[in-house]
């Protein structure tokens, strides 16, 4: 409709416009009544002329002006009605797919442009533009009620609506592309600076302020100039279009006025026939007034088509008992979700449940991705990850979370209270909070916070220290021993004392039945675990006992490496 394909009902933007349709089939219903009732004018004033003049009859004046005002009434009435039920349908389709968004946008870890495209589709749905728009296809029949009263009339009606409906096209044609750079201007920069904000304290540090400044400038400014040169043209076709329907006012009471004095009609006649034909048009005007804001709402629509059609709510399954942490990686092969090149090949190992394995390896060697891979956070493109002989890939990511710890390298806290972090923001057991706390060391440090747990933390954990940071991480992923727990270079931002507390960590867990798979270059964190896995150029290039694997990592080697083994025990955290 308007230029919103309708997208298939398997999709979930297919099932959210279906179950606002039948809300704007009740608009359309109400639009109806509204635009015969918008009749009310031009009848009053073609009976006061033809007939109350002509009888001079007092009592139907007052009979007529009642049965106005009456109708006048109602069609305020049903305007309020209408507009309320646009109003509805845009928080119908937000609740159908706000969420859905969301959890797409984290998922996929985009920008929040689809959360800003569905509030713009929204807005628009419960604007005036809609409104005009709805009313629209009744221009027709409003002009078809002019030539009722006379033909020529009717020309003059006819002849201004094609030239406005032209202007319309313009206004499309002329605008379109502009708008639809600049929409990808303006998301590009937009997400330019949400990336710069994360990284504040660099940027400040640094000094890269004026050059990021001028990055984001650039872009920015392209898109406005785009911005206003589509609002420019849309502009002067809004002023032509006004002007022509002035215009044809003029126009139709001419033409009305040479009738009257050809004894060809009545004065009646000429005063309806200018209102009917204003009220025909007015929506075509004011649809071609706020044409701007519905390019941007369709183009909204169709990012938003894009982004979520790929989407699927998981389906409903039969609840699976919480797993032991049997892990296996059966010929895994993956990378990031939107890159082409894998960046780890032909994973297979096996790590029984209880164990501890030790991750090592160069920069960018695929460690980091492995780690993905195990928690279920990116897909394999080939092979399959199993917990408990479970496909973790598939398995409902609301069940199998709670049983999963993870530690990423860039560890980010969310607004809340310290507590609320460590509980994932579920229901706070305090208990297990304080259990969990003091398996990561963190209880001493949390205790010394201005209000202990209940500190609130800001974004992106801004009221803590590096240190504080990884601790109360720490703290989440161990929060009620899950069975699996994979920690990505725990103690980067850790002090010696960090360190012993993760050691002690991976010791109770390992007792408590735990699987713990920990990425680390520094071989006193790794002595401690039953096995250890070398990585290089995304593959495995060792794998066995610690104690058989450990002193191989712990020597350098200045000759080339052999792909068995491993070179560097000290390069980058980065895998």
């Amino acid at each position: 409709m308007f230029g919103f394909e309708r997208p298939p009902l398997d999709t979930p933007l297919g099932r959210a416009v279906q179950v606002t349709s039948a809300t704007l089939r009740q608009v359309a219903f109400f639009s109806f009544f509204i635009n015969l009732l918008a009749l009310t004018s031009s009848v009053y004033m073609l009976q006061v002329y033809d007939r109350v003049l002509a009888s001079r009859s007092g009592a139907t004046l007052l009979y007529l002006t009642l049965f106005a005002a009456a109708c006048l009434a109602t069609l305020a009435a049903l305007e309020v009605v209408r507009s309320r039920l646009l109003v509805r349908l845009g928080a119908r389709l937000d609740a159908q797919l706000s969420g859905l968004v969301f959890s797409g946008t984290l998922a996929a870890g985009r920008s929040g442009q689809s959360l800003r495209d569905l509030d713009n589709v929204r807005g628009f749905a419960t604007g005036a533009t809609m409104l005009s728009l709805l009313d629209a296809p009744w221009s027709p029949i409003y002009i078809g009620l002019v030539y009722l009263l006379h033909p020529w009339l009717g020309h003059v009606a006819l002849i201004g609506g094609i030239v406005l409906f032209l202007l319309g096209l313009w206004n499309e044609r002329s605008t379109r592309a502009p708008l639809a750079e600049a929409g990808k201007e303006m998301s590009a920069s937009t997400q330019f600076a949400e990336v710069s904000a994360r990284n504040a304290e660099v940027i400040k540090a640094m000094g890269m302020l004026p050059a990021l400044t001028r990055l984001w400038r650039e872009r920015h400014d392209f898109g406005i100039g785009l911005q206003g040169v589509a609002s420019d043209r849309a502009g002067n076709v809004a002023a032509v279009a006004k002007a022509v329907r002035l215009f044809l006012q003029i126009a139709i009471l001419g033409v009305g006025a040479w009738l009257v004095i050809q004894q060809q009609s009545s004065a009646g006649v000429m005063i309806a026939a200018s209102i009917i034909m204003g009220r025909g048009l007015q929506p075509i005007e004011a649809a071609i007034a706020g044409w701007r804001g519905f390019l941007q709402a369709r183009e909204a629509y169709r990012r938003l088509s894009r982004d979520v059609a790929g989407q699927k709510p998981e389906p409903e399954a039969m609840p699976l008992p919480k797993p032991a942490g049997l892990l296996l990686f059966d010929g895994v092969s993956g990378g990031p979700p939107e890159a082409r090149r894998l960046t780890v090949q032909d994973l297979r190992f096996k790590l029984e449940a209880g164990k501890c394995l030790g991750i090592t390896g160069p920069s960018a060697a695929g460690k980091s991705t492995l780690a993905r891979l195990a928690v279920g956070v990116w897909r394999p493109a080939v092979g399959v990850v199993r917990l408990d002989g479970v496909n973790i890939a598939d398995w409902r990511r609301d069940d199998v979370g709670p049983h999963i710890g993870y530690l990423p390298q860039d560890i980010e806290l969310f607004p809340g209270t310290v507590a609320d972090n460590i509980a994932r923001f579920g229901a706070v057991d305090p208990e297990k909070v304080v259990e969990a706390a003091q398996l990561a060391g963190a209880h001493t440090m949390i205790l010394a916070l201005p209000q202990g747990y209940e500190t609130q933390i800001g974004a992106a954990g801004a009221n803590l220290s590096g240190g504080q940071r990884q601790r109360v991480g720490l703290a989440r992923a161990f929060y009620r021993t899950p069975p699996l727990v994979v920690l990505d270079e725990p103690t980067s931002n850790l002090d010696a004392e960090g360190e012993n507390a993760v050691r002690q960590a991976m010791e109770q867990l390992r007792a408590l039945g735990s699987t713990v798979i920990v990425i680390a270059h520094r071989p006193a964190l790794l002595g401690g675990t039953d096995f250890l896995l070398v990585m290089l150029n995304g593959q495995i290039a060792n794998y066995g006992p610690t104690a058989e694997v450990m002193p191989q990592i712990t020597r350098r080697v200045v000759a080339r490496p052999d792909p068995a083994t491993l070179v560097e025990s000290s390069g980058a955290r980065n895998g």
